[in-house]
């Protein structure tokens, strides 16, 4: 059994800076994540994308940001469980809690912090006869490495930012693009829904508007597409691909989670933001975007807020005897487990005399 001062459900971005905060603390933290990887959504998703509102960089790819908070947080040693998630919840008597994952791995702390973001995510897939055929032999759901369509013909589907974004970028890529909309008018950005257009004038991306892809075809590998127009006097495309992108959403769920005793509010785990983001479990606690309260804000940045305060109420259950005294970092430096001290070099004065 693992034994750690917090469990941490969920290793995206507030997971992560959870960590730093709580190692500022003294705490020990150990993070359960379904993903392979460390970063969430950021790591799994849009690694490539660029994020614009993280404080002090005017941009940053979300991978990027993964790889910092990373390197943030190595010097307080967390422990991970990957590939892993976490399904059963058991208070023990003395008020600490068992986490037991879907492979029988259990540990023990007494605090628990659920950063799971929005829960796991599903995609949104198109209605297509034998569709699942062809997952991962050509038809992905998400881009994690675009170096993947190098030189290669690529069909996407949607009409949302992702669609829009992930053609405007492969377009430099790939040696064909293909954007599938089934409606005129886009829900993307307006400067991006622009630049898709005046890329296609260009013939740099071919534009499909009032269509969808109806047909995919192929032995063992994807081969082709059928594009069929709203308009039934239209016939039908047949587009030659090595990849069909279909980017409608994802659909996000709590997963066992929801199964907890946890008061949910659409599909959100519902916290006391008035203190410390516990749920209405004693020692239970929810950050960033799986959780909600009056005024919430689902960005980054709030997750890092809230792991903040959450961390000083969670240094109350573990060490109910002790007092501690917040100092701030330019101050007190800080502190790492493996032995590291980072700290701001004092000035020398010498007297005169």
């Amino acid at each position: 059994m693992i034994k750690t001062d917090i469990i941490i459900i969920g290793a995206g971005p507030t997971g992560l800076f959870t960590v730093f905060e709580a190692g500022l603390l003294k705490l020990k933290c150990h993070l359960i994540d379904a993903l392979a990887q460390p970063g969430g959504q950021c790591s799994e998703i849009y690694p490539k994308k660029p994020i614009y509102d993280i404080p002090a960089y005017p941009e940053i790819l979300a991978g990027t940001l993964v790889d910092n908070l990373m390197e943030q947080i190595k010097p307080f040693e967390p422990g991970f469980t990957l590939g892993e998630r976490a399904e059963t919840l058991d208070k023990q008597e003395d008020g600490s809690y068992i986490v037991t994952t879907n492979k029988g791995t259990q540990h023990h702390a007494p605090v628990v912090v659920i950063a799971g973001g929005l829960g796991s995510f599903e995609p949104r897939k198109p209605i297509i006869p034998n569709i699942e055929l062809f997952e991962s032999k050509g038809v992905e759901y998400m881009v994690k490495d675009p170096e993947q369509f190098r030189d290669k013909k690529v069909v996407i589907s949607g009409g949302g930012d992702s669609a829009l974004d992930w053609a405007i970028f492969l377009a430099d890529v790939a040696s064909e693009v293909s954007l599938v909309h089934r409606r005129n008018e886009f829900r993307g950005a307006l400067d991006s829904v622009e630049k898709a257009r005046e890329l296609a004038k260009l013939g740099k991306i071919r534009l499909f508007t009032k269509a969808e892809v109806t047909e995919i075809h192929g032995q063992e590998d994807l081969h082709a597409v059928v594009i069929k127009y709203n308009d039934e006097e239209k016939e039908s495309t047949y587009v030659e691909t090595d990849f069909f992108i279909p980017l409608f959403g994802l659909s996000p769920k709590l997963g066992p989670i929801g199964d907890w005793g946890l008061e949910i509010e659409k599909n959100a785990i519902k916290v006391n933001n008035a203190m410390d983001y516990q749920t209405n479990l004693p020692g239970v606690f929810a950050i960033g975007d799986v959780n909600t309260y009056p005024g919430k804000l689902k960005l980054i940045l709030s997750g890092f807020h809230e792991a903040a305060v959450m961390c000083q109420y969670a240094y109350q259950i573990i060490n109910p005897d002790k007092r501690f005294v917040m100092k701030y970092t330019t101050v007190g430096g800080v502190q790492g487990f493996d032995g590291s001290k980072k700290e701001a070099k004092k000035e020398v004065v010498q007297s005169i005399d």
